[in-house]
C-alpha cells in the first residue's frame, strides 16, 4: 500500500515552523523512522511509515506542529530514541512525525538541590557522562542505556536495570513540560515547583503523563533526580542445577534487606543454553548448571561491603556456585551488550544468523513465576514447531518493584525471529501467540507489561480485561484532553473512545 504525501500547502507550513532543513518528506527518512527493533512485518513496510518528518528544536515550534495538525486533522506521532519494544514510536495512522533527537541539551545543573534539567534528545549514557566530573549520575539504566532517550523513557515509563536501588523512570523524573494534544504547553509533577518531589496539593499529573505512549503529547523539558556517583559496586552471579533451586534462592536474597540492593535477576536453562550459544556475550558454563542468579548493589563503600559478605553467604547457603569475579564482574558490566545480542545471535545448529528479537516483558508475582515459566514455554514450542524463523531465547525474571525488590517480577521471555521469513501466516501465528502469553499473565495476578507498554498487536486486546473499569477512565481522559484523536492514533485501542458517544 502506497501513501500519499500531505499537501503541499501542509508542507510549506511545517517548513515555515521548524525551517526547511529541518522537514522530510523523502522515501529513505519516512521508512527509517518507521523501523523498531522489536519484531516488524517488513513484508507490511508501506502500512506504518509517517508522511512527513520533523526535527523542531524547541517546544514552541512542537506546539504549532500539533496546532496545525489539528486544523489539518493529520496524526503526530512522537519519536525519541525509537528504541522501544511495543509500537510506541510506529506511525499506525501515518501523518507527521515529530522527532526530538535534536533537542538534547543540558539546561540546569543543580547540585544543592540535586536536580539536573535537560531537554527530551539527550540519552541516560551522555547525561551521565556530563555529570561525571561533578560526581553525579542520572542513574535510569535500562538495557537501551547507550541509545534510548529521556522523552522516549517519559512516553513509556521505563523500567531501569537498577530499578530496586535507585528507583525506574517515574521515580527518577520530578517534573517535566509536555505539548498537550492541542498544542497547550503545561508542566507537570507532584507539585507545582519544578524541583518537588512530594505534593497533595492536587491530582498526580506526572504519572498520568508517563507511560502513555505518546497519546497525550510530546514531553519538551524534564526536570530528573541527580545522584551521587556510587563508591562501590558490587556483582554476584551464582549457578544452579534446576530452575527450582534458583528460584527459591532469587526470593531468599531479594528479600535479604540489604538497603544496596539494585537488582536481583534469575535466567533459567533456555537463557543458559541460548548464552551458551553465544560466544561473544557468555562464557560458556558446565552442562549441569541449569540456571543463573545475578545480584547487583550500589552505594557507599561502607554499605555495599558488609551487604556483599551477607549476599554471599546468601547465595553459598541456598545451593549456589559462585561462578567468580571474572564472569561477576564482566558480565554484569556487559550488560547494555544484551540489547545488540541479535547481531551476533546463533541459531541452535550453530549457524549465525542476524535476527530480531522480541520480549514479552510482564510483572509476575514471585509465586507463580515456575508456572507462568512452563506455560510461556510451552507457547513458545508451538511457534518452534510451526515456523522454523522463531525460536526460544529463554527467560528470565527481574526484581521489579522500586525500592522494594522483594515484591512482583519483571518477567522476560526472547523470542528470537528471522525476520526477512515473514508472511502473512507466521505474522498472524505471532501474534495470537503474543496474545496467549499475555493471557497467561493476567490469569496468575500480573500486568501485561512490566515496562515496554502493551499496545502492540495481539497483546493490546487484552488491556481493557487487565485494566477493568480502569480501562474506562483512559478512553474519556483520552478523547477529553484529544478532541480530534491527533495524538498517536491507534495505540491502545484508544480509537475505540471516539466510536462511543460521550456521557
Amino acid at each position: 500500500m502506497t501513501v500519499a504525501a500531505l499537501p503541499d500547502t501542509l508542507v510549506d507550513e511545517l517548513v515555515a515552523i521548524c525551517g526547511h532543513d529541518h522537514v522530510f518528506t523523502g522515501r529513505s527518512a519516512l521508512f527509517n523512522r518507521a523501523r523498531v527493533p522489536s519484531p516488524f512485518p517488513a513484508h507490511k513496510w508501506e502500512e506504518f511509515i509517517p508522511q512527513a518528518v520533523v526535527l523542531p528544536t524547541s517546544a514552541e515550534q512542537i506546539s504549532e506542529v500539533v496546532k496545525l495538525a489539528n486544523r489539518h486533522r493529520v496524526p503526530v506521532v512522537p519519536r525519541a530514541g525509537g528504541t522501544g519494544l511495543t509500537d510506541g514510536a510506529v506511525p499506525l495512522k501515518h501523518g507527521i512525525m515529530v522527532d526530538v533527537k535534536l533537542m538534547n541539551r543540558i539546561l540546569e545543573v543543580d547540585v544543592e538541590d540535586r536536580t539536573v534539567t535537560v531537554q527530551p534528545g539527550i540519552n541516560m549514557l551522555k547525561l551521565s557522562e556530563e555529570l561525571k566530573p561533578l560526581g553525579f549520575i542520572y542513574p535510569d539504566n535500562p538495557a537501551s542505556y547507550p541509545c534510548s532517550l529521556v522523552g522516549g523513557r517519559i512516553g513509556t515509563s521505563g523500567w531501569s536495570l537498577i530499578g530496586a536501588r535507585y528507583g525506574h523512570s517515574r521515580d527518577l523524573v520530578i517534573s517535566f513540560e509536555i505539548v498537550l494534544p492541542t498544542g497547550e504547553i503545561i508542566r507537570v509533577g507532584d507539585g507545582g515547583g519544578k524541583k518537588v518531589r512530594k505534593s497533595s496539593s492536587g491530582y498526580q499529573l506526572k504519572h498520568l503523563f508517563m507511560g502513555h505512549q505518546g497519546t497525550l503529547g510530546i514531553a519538551t523539558e524534564a526536570t530528573l533526580e541527580l545522584v551521587k556517583r556510587p563508591e562501590a559496586e558490587f556483582s554476584a552471579f551464582f549457578a544452579y542445577p534446576s530452575y527450582i533451586d534458583a528460584w527459591k534462592a532469587t526470593g531468599e536474597l531479594a528479600r535479604s534487606g540489604a538497603a544496596t540492593l539494585a537488582g536481583v535477576v534469575l535466567f533459567d536453562e533456555w537463557k543458559v543454553d541460548y548464552l551458551r550459544r553465544d560466544d561473544e556475550a557468555y562464557i560458556p558454563q558446565p552442562d549441569w548448571v541449569k540456571a543463573v542468579v545475578a545480584v547487583a548493589m550500589y552505594g557507599n563503600a561502607d554499605e555495599v561491603r558488609p551487604s556483599a559478605k551477607r549476599i554471599l553467604r546468601i547465595g553459598k547457603d541456598s545451593g549456589g556456585t559462585y561462578l567468580g569475579d571474572e564472569i561477576s564482574q564482566g558480565d554484569w558490566a556487559s550488560r547494555h551488550d544484551r540489547y545488540a545480542t541479535p547481531q551476533h545471535g546463533r541459531s541452535r545448529d550453530g549457524q549465525v544468523a542476524l535476527m530480531s528479537w522480541h520480549c514479552e516483558d510482564a510483572s509476575i508475582p514471585y509465586t507463580q513465576l515456575p508456572v507462568v515459566r512452563e506455560k510461556w514455554h510451552a507457547i513458545a514450542e508451538g511457534l518452534r514447531e510451526r515456523f522454523d524463523m522463531f525460536d526460544d531465547w529463554g527467560l528470565f525474571a527481574y526484581t521489579n518493584g522500586a525500592f522494594k525488590p522483594w515484591g512482583d517480577y519483571l518477567t522476560e521471555i526472547d523470542i528470537g525471529i528471522w525476520e526477512m521469513k515473514w508472511d502473512d501466516e507466521s505474522w498472524a501465528a505471532w501474534v495470537d501467540a503474543k496474545r496467549e502469553i499475555a493471557r497467561v499473565a493476567i490469569e496468575h495476578g500480573g500486568s501485561i507489561s512490566a515496562c515496554h507498554g502493551s499496545c502492540r498487536e495481539g497483546e493490546v486486546d487484552l488491556v481493557p480485561e487487565e485494566l477493568g473499569g480502569g480501562y474506562e477512565v483512559m478512553k474519556k481522559i483520552k478523547r477529553a484532553l484529544d478532541p480530534n484523536n491527533i495524538m498517536n492514533p491507534g495505540k491502545y485501542l484508544l480509537d475505540q473512545a471516539y466510536e462511543e458517544e460521550p456521557e
